[in-house]
Parts: C-alpha cells; structure tokens; sequence
C-alpha cells in the first residue's frame, strides 16, 4: 500500500512539473503550518515508500487537487510517458544541416505543403487541447527538422526550411504548454529561436520569444518574463508589422501585470495603449505572417480584461469579458472555459459569489474532459478563490461537489 500511495504522489507532482521542494512547500502551506515540517527529503521519503505520509494525507490531497482515496488507491501501471523533443532530434546540433548533403533534393512545393501543415496544426489547436496534440506536433518537428538537414536544397529553400521549423517549434511550445509540459516547451521555443535567427526572421523570433515569456510569466518566473517579453519586443518591433507589435506589447503588458506592484500596473496599462495603437495602424494592404491570424481587437479585448482582472478591478474586467463572450466562437472550448475563469474571479472580486459559483461550475464542465493543463490551473484558482465565501450556499455546494477539481 505504501508503494501504491509513494508512486501516485511522484506522478501526481511531476503531472504538475513540481519538483519535491515544491511539493513539500505546497502540502505546508495548505495545512497552514509555521516554518517547514514537511520538506524535500520527507517527501522523497513518502516516494519512496520509506515512510507513510499518514497525517499528511489530507493536506497532500488538497495541494495536488485529489482526494484521499485518489492517493491511496492501488498503483496501476504507468501509460507510455509521453515524448519529449529529444525523443525526435539528433543528439548533435539539430540545426546543422548534414556533411555533403546527401539526401533528396527539395524545393518550394515541399515548403508550401509543410506551411500547410503547420497551419493546419494551429486550426486543430483552437479546437483541441494540449494533451491531444503534443505528440503529432512533436512527430512533425521532428521531421521538419529532419528534412532541414538531410536533404539537398538551395539556400532560399533552406531559409524557408528554417522559418517552418520556427513556425512550428511556436505551436509546438504552446501546445507542450498547455499539456503542462513546460520544461519540454522551453526547449522546443529555443530551438524555433535559434532557427528563426538562421532564416534571419526576427518577426518569426520576436514571437518565439514572447510565447517563452509568456509562458514564463504564468508559471512563477515573472521577473525573467518580463525582461523576455521586453527584449522580443525591442530586438523585433524594427521590422514587425502592426498585428506582431500589437502582439508583443500584449505579451510586455501582461508581463507587468504578472511581475505586480503598482508601477508594473500601471506600465501594463500603457502597453496595451500602445498594442492597440499598433492594431489600428493595420490595414488590408499591411502583410502579416499566416501565424498572426488570431490577432485581432477582440483579442486585445481579452488581455485587457485579464489586466484587469488580475490588477483586482472587477468593474472595469467585467464588462469588458462579458462583451468578449458574447459572440465568442463556442467551438473554441479550451479559450471558452479559460475566459470564463477570468469572469469567475472577476465577478468575486466583485462581491458576486453566487454569480461567480455559476459561472465556475461552467467552466468545470468545459474542462471535465479537456487535456489542457491551463484550464486545470485556472479551475484550482477559481476554487482557491471561492473559499472567501464557502459560507454563501452556491459556494458552498460548488466546493463540495468539486473538491478535487
């Protein structure tokens, strides 16, 4: 039994990309103790089998999201772990191409079939989560890659080669991201930098760049996010068209905005000032990359709102999400149930916690079946917040219900 409890504890961490000390710090404060009773090494030894967590059960539970029944229940084995990018690269530099060239001979038809391809990536991610696409998205970088150095080409065509495994290396990483794996989409962002760097594409690289920030800045890295986000912006905005700079200053805002403190807020607000200005200078005989299809008004709408929201000024957030939603594609499921956390909070913020449970409850239904790691943690920060008014009846019978979520 002790086995079965240490190796649903190390897989339940490492699902969340949680080193031990990160464990150890969670399951105190959860169980709202002073100093550190818990640490590394107690953990390691819960992993182990060594020593049975007992008392800390419940805290354990509460601070990897499951029930007590979830921890202790017999150890199943493993599913095959899922790739990682080193699974599909060569041990060497995957960006230098093959001594002599040997392989097959391409040419722009086979650039336009893999921009085809990865377009076709990025639709597939508005409707499918992380966990659904990491493994098709990591075959074909691979084999983009692969194609980049063992075939014979012109350089124009291998520039080109290299803006598809940047282009590629982008949704990949988000797509690692939303699968929780974000260690794996650090290094597949580098690798999309690096390449974009050889096409000598600093549009392509600002954006690499930024999704790293990005991803940075949502997950305890705030400070490296922003001076991430702030560099992509700078070392790009030259030669960017308006939806890329529009882009960047979203990516720099919601750095602020996540590094806290009244200066960043207010340095938050000035970028998205200045990420619509940038919009509006777009017009139909501006071009912009295929892969900045997204970017529009309705988008900086949402970040805007998500300023709000995390800077605690609900009257401002909540009108703004709910426009947003209103004519919100419902067949994008993963962005749905993710703005609607930002309305859950926003609304508690508010001083609407019956409004907010019933919004909540939505969002857990959106995600009850949705392999995204982003909607996960959005739900355990809704619940977290909810807890102010466990005493208001919705709340109450949404705690109850989900309290594992």
């Amino acid at each position: 039994m002790g086995s079965g409890i240490g190796a649903n504890i190390r897989r339940l961490r490492e699902e969340r990309g949680w080193s031990q000390a990160r464990l150890a710090r969670e399951v105190c404060r959860v169980a709202r103790v002073a100093g550190e009773p818990v640490g590394r090494q107690e953990v390691s030894r819960w992993e182990t089998g060594k020593r049975m967590p007992r008392e800390w059960l419940p805290s354990l539970g509460a601070a990897l999201g499951v029930t007590v029944d979830a921890l202790t229940a017999p150890h199943r084995p493993a599913e095959p772990s899922l790739p990682t990018l080193a699974d599909f690269l060569p041990d060497e530099d995957p960006l230098i191409p093959l001594e002599g060239g040997k392989g097959r001979r391409v040419g722009m038809g086979t650039v336009d079939e893999l921009q085809q391809r990865v377009h076709g990536l990025r639709l597939a991610d508005d409707v499918l989560a992380g966990g659904d696409l990491i493994r098709p998205a990591l075959r074909d970088l691979r084999r983009v890659v692969r194609l980049y150095r063992e075939s014979t080409h012109t350089p124009e065509v291998g520039r080109q080669l290299l803006r598809q495994v940047g282009e590629l290396a982008q949704i990949s990483g988000w797509i690692a991201s939303d699968a929780g794996r974000h260690e794996e989409a650090e290094r597949i962002y580098r690798l999309g930098i690096s390449a974009a760097r050889l096409a000598e594409d600093h549009t392509l690289a600002g954006n690499l760049a930024g999704s790293l920030a990005y991803q940075m800045s949502n997950t305890g890295r705030e400070s490296e996010g922003l001076i991430l986000a702030q560099a992509a912006f700078r070392d790009a905005r030259a030669e960017a068209p308006p939806k890329a700079r529009a882009l960047y200053l979203d990516r720099v805002a919601w750095a602020h905005t996540k590094a806290g403190g009244a200066e960043n807020g207010q340095q938050a607000m000035r970028a998205l000032g200045e990420a619509g200005q940038a919009l509006s200078e777009d017009s139909d005989g501006t071009e912009s990359p295929a892969y900045l299809y997204w970017v529009d008004v309705g988008e900086l709408r949402v970040m805007e709102s998500r300023v709000y929201t995390e800077l605690h000024r609900p009257l401002r957030a909540v009108p703004l999400l709910r426009e947003v939603l209103s004519d919100y594609d419902a067949t994008h499921t993963r962005e749905m149930a993710l703005y609607l956390s930002w309305l859950a909070v926003a609304l508690a913020d508010a001083n609407e916690p019956e409004e907010a449970a019933a919004v909540a409850e939505r969002v857990i239904s959106l995600g009850s079946d949705m392999l995204s790691e982003r909607v996960a943690e959005r739900v355990r920060v809704i619940l977290g917040r909810l807890q102010e008014y466990a005493d208001v009846p919705e709340v109450a019978a949404l705690l109850a219900e989900h309290p594992a979520a």
